[in-house]
């Protein structure tokens, strides 16, 4: 789909005035448009996040392209945090859609096996790696990620009698209790947290190797230790690249020690695909960087084609659950499992995951060039689509040695999603301290998108650099404020 520019707020121009002046828009729509978001502000909950660093109305989408209530065009790189694989309103998500409703089938049937259900799990089945589907089943669950990740929980404690659980320093699992014990953020720990490798800022202050491999042994030390505090588990949950935490790549040899030390102590391993999975990391499943094959996947978002649906797919031999042992009301979601039916196939057939990894390698190495010439931006990091890049304070000394990462800079990073937003380009923002502008544009991106994408970026960078070195932070439009909360999977 060709983007279309004309609509777009034009460089530099104030928001307010772009729109006042923007042809062919009528003053009603305007109006309309403004009405929505104030009604939103008066009566929506506080806990709203988007909406509040996003002030948009859509109203019509397609592709990578979503076109506001007041006329504006944006080109969308948060995809629905990751659930729009193939962009907005793909026309084979509509026809399985429009298939299922001319059909006249249930559109609710509680866990009764279906025809579109039959379709959809044949064809998840195929996709998963080759090692794990021949001895999997499925769990068909509440419909969003946070869901799978309670059942997965439910389903090894239950499997192994253990209660308690491994999860990673940066981890976001959902927002449900159980889901939020595992995630970076939780004040109340009854789950044991585990140093999670990483370059840029590395626990350990070396990255690399080397501290890929501290953070395995300080995991096999914790597991082994009598005196540790940490009893056996029963399981460890991790994501092949962390999303929220701040779009971190886990080193493929790191997972395949957990796989290691997981395996020699009968610790079912959950590998966390909410966000990774359907092509998204260049490989259909993130875990098949690693060649791993876990105990258990939590999937979601992308896999209903943008309707919500989520599964747990675990080994045959953790099937140990009772009849009703977990339920949901709403896990027999049939255009959900029609259009994530034609999702998958569409992505496996058309070598998504493939294109993925080479242009999303393309526009790291364009990212990285563009970090050599604006010293705000302190790493850029990534797999496949799943794109960050984190602004630090350049004028503050490093953290801790000479050559270290400088101090997060969130004020910086909020202002580049503003400014993005100014010239027609939505991101989100993650991290640990939401200092990281992440891109998770939709798998069938062109060439010509991704150069758009990527110019109005830098164009972003440049404006908030300049504005930072002359001292501009509170005024012209540029008051560095808080960035957005995190989101539920």
């Amino acid at each position: 789909m060709a983007v279309t520019e004309s609509a777009v707020v034009p460089v530099g121009r104030d928001p307010e005035e772009s729109r006042e002046r923007a042809p062919g828009v009528p003053e009603g729509a305007r109006a309309a448009h403004e009405g929505i978001l104030r009604r939103q502000s008066a009566r929506e909950s506080a806990a709203r996040t988007y909406a509040r660093a996003l002030p948009i109305v859509p109203v019509r989408a397609r592709g990578l392209t979503i076109e506001g209530a007041d006329g504006r065009r944006y080109l969308d790189c948060l995809s629905g945090a990751g659930t729009l694989a193939l962009g907005h309103n793909h026309p084979v998500v509509l026809e399985a859609i429009r298939k299922v409703l001319d059909s006249g089938a249930p559109l609710h049937v509680l866990d009764l096996a279906t025809p579109v259900k039959d379709a959809f799990t044949t064809e998840l089945f195929r996709t998963l790696p080759p090692e794990f589907a021949a001895r999997a089943r499925v769990q068909f669950c509440g419909p969003a990620g946070t869901d799978a990740v309670e059942a997965a929980f439910k389903l090894v404690r239950a499997a192994t009698g253990r209660t308690g659980m491994l999860a990673f320093t940066g981890a976001y699992h959902g927002m449900t209790a159980g889901a939020l014990e595992a995630s970076g953020g939780t004040t109340e720990v009854r789950v044991a947290r585990l140093p999670y490798p990483q370059d840029y800022r590395c626990p350990f202050g070396i990255g690399g190797e080397r501290g890929a491999e501290l953070a395995a042994r300080w995991t096999e030390s914790l597991l082994d230790d009598t005196k540790s505090g940490v009893p056996r588990p029963a399981g460890m949950i991790l994501e092949p690249v962390q999303g929220e935490g701040g779009v971190i790549p886990a080193p493929d040899d790191w997972m395949r020690r957990m796989r290691e030390i997981t395996a020699a102590r009968s610790i079912p391993l959950i590998a966390d695909e909410v966000q990774t999975g359907v092509g998204r990391t260049g490989a259909f499943w993130a875990v098949e960087h690693s060649g791993i094959t876990p105990d258990v996947m939590v999937l979601s978002k992308a896999i209903g084609g943008s309707l919500p649906l989520a599964v747990v797919v675990y080994r045959d031999d953790l099937d140990v659950w009772q009849p009703g042992a977990h339920a949901g009301t709403f896990r027999g979601n049939q255009l959900a499992m029609a259009a994530g039916t034609a999702t998958l196939a569409y992505v496996r057939e058309n070598g998504l995951a493939e294109r993925a990894a080479t242009l999303g390698s393309r526009m790291l190495t364009q990212l990285r060039g563009l970090a050599e010439e604006f010293p705000c931006i302190g790493d850029v990091r990534g797999r496949g689509l799943m794109i960050g890049v984190e602004l630090v304070d350049p004028e503050t000394a490093p953290d801790t040695t000479i050559d270290g990462p400088r101090p997060a800079a969130p004020e910086l990073a909020a202002a580049v999603q503003r400014e993005c937003l100014r010239r027609g380009l939505i991101v989100e923002l993650g991290g640990r301290r939401a200092s990281v502008v992440r891109l998770l544009p939709p798998l069938t991106i062109s060439d010509e998108q991704a150069t758009a994408v990527l110019d109005r970026l830098a164009d972003a960078v440049a404006t908030v650099a300049a504005a930072a070195r002359v001292g501009l932070g509170r005024s012209a439009g540029h008051g560095w404020g808080s960035a957005s909360g995190e989101h539920a999977g």
